[in-house]
């Protein structure tokens, strides 16, 4: 069990370059079980979510050799297991991508209910859905989902509402069905359209990945290949705000620019300067951070995941500010955490008011969840003083080198060990 313990009040200078993006391979890892082959993925994060879904791999009997940090072979011909270990399912959320991956290779697949941060309801129904009208018979046992199909063929799929998750489980099940198969009111965040990359370069074929209509003709046989995964927007993203938000100056290295427009532009009405390059942007902040309103919606809407970092941002800007949750129903409960730094906001329901206050102070805090964690590193960054924050695995599920990448940027920052005493009393 350990923590950070981050020493605030300075400004982050210089500069920082971005991992690929988690919630890209968290799909593209199972979705190598397709290729019945060798599939050699690059620009790979360093992060827990990534090894949990590596350990799932082996223990099914795929070969995994790790080529460097970043860059690992997958051997999926020998897998012989269609079934995912309640403990490694539990570990994260996207287990459930093991669901589509192995249906559409097996026609089999069992997994347990996943795991993952804690941010209000998430049913699978719409996964679900879209395995059954592909002609899949599904059962939830002992906490277990249950797929099968003795073939899948194509269907017509439109999803109640749109979901990440069940837009690529179904385009994983459905590239190796017979015929083609439609998605109707798909999400079109970057990362649906990697998968689909990633799907088409071992052999599928997906077309309208990024637009509301996915379309998928299905084939018979896939085969490895070599796939990089593109920069993390939401990592890129978090080094934004944390550079805004201590009125520093940091280049922000392999990005690309398009993916990170909602971010960039609520960042400059916020008061942020922002250059930006072909693969890199800078930004900047000199003057007073002004408020906003700003409402979570799928994308090109404003992400989710950056909801807590915003939050964090305008805590400290004049005036008072509106953040409107419209994904998860449960994404506020590090606002608690937030208050015992002296931050000002109200919740009700799906929205907060933020009434500026002038800083931050410094505190013990704990993670909460994944972005939560993030968000509590960035306040703690421009709080004048020490602060601890606990629960990091949260954070180290998402973020690779959190740690070494602000030191970096000039930030005083630690990992530290707990003492033996305080890990006897937290279990």
């Amino acid at each position: 069990m350990e923590k950070f313990i981050i020493h605030g009040g300075k400004p982050l200078f210089g500069e920082v370059t971005i991992s690929g993006a988690k919630n890209a391979v968290v799909a593209i890892l199972p979705a190598t079980i397709l290729a019945g082959g060798k599939c050699v993925i690059e620009n790979l994060p360093n992060i827990s979510d990534v090894a949990a879904s590596i350990d799932i791999l082996s223990v099914m009997g795929a070969e995994v050799r790790m080529i460097n940090k970043h860059t690992v072979e997958i051997d999926t011909a020998h897998i012989w297991s269609t079934t995912v270990p309640n403990d490694l399912s539990r570990a994260m959320r996207a287990s459930y991508y093991f669901l589509g991956a192995l249906l559409g290779r097996f026609g089999k697949a069992t997994v347990a209910m996943p795991g993952g941060c804690n941010l209000g309801p998430r049913p699978i129904d719409q996964h679900l859905k879209a395995f059954v009208a592909l002609g899949a018979k599904d059962s939830v046992e002992y906490g277990m989902i249950n797929v099968e199909s003795e073939q899948l063929k194509s269907s017509h799929v439109f999803f109640d509402t749109v979901s990440v998750g069940a837009t690529i489980n179904a385009m994983l099940a459905a590239v190796r069905a017979e015929g083609q198969t439609v998605l109707e009111n798909v999400a079109k965040e970057p990362h649906i359209v990697d998968v689909a990359n990633f799907l088409n370069t071992m052999g599928a074929d997906v077309r309208g990945a990024g637009t509301d209509v996915i379309k998928i003709r299905g084939v018979k046989q896939m085969h490895g290949c070599t796939y990089s995964i593109i920069p993390d927007q939401i990592e890129a993203g978090s080094y934004m705000v944390a550079a805004t938000m201590t009125g520093g100056n940091v280049l922000i290295k392999n990005i690309i620019p398009k993916h990170l427009e909602p971010i960039t532009t609520k960042l400059e009405k916020a008061g942020a300067t922002i250059e930006e390059f072909d693969d890199a942007l800078r930004i900047s902040r000199q003057g007073d951070l002004q408020p906003l309103n700003i409402k979570t919606m799928p994308h090109p809407g404003f992400p989710t995941d950056m909801q807590p970092l915003m939050t964090v941002l305008l805590s400290i800007a004049g005036g008072t500010s509106i953040v409107t949750e419209g994904i998860w129903e449960n994404r506020f409960r590090y606002v608690d955490e937030l208050t015992r730094m002296g931050a000002n906001i109200q919740v009700d329901g799906r929205v907060a008011v933020i009434e500026g206050v002038h800083e931050l102070q410094p505190a013990p805090v704990r993670a909460a969840d994944l972005r939560a964690g993030a968000a509590l590193v960035v306040a703690a960054l421009s709080a004048n003083g020490q602060s601890e924050i606990d629960e990091i695995c949260h954070i180290e599920r998402g973020y690779e080198d959190i740690v070494e990448k602000l030191q970096g940027l000039g930030a005083d920052i630690k990992r530290v060990s707990k003492p033996d005493s305080v890990m006897r009393q937290a279990l």
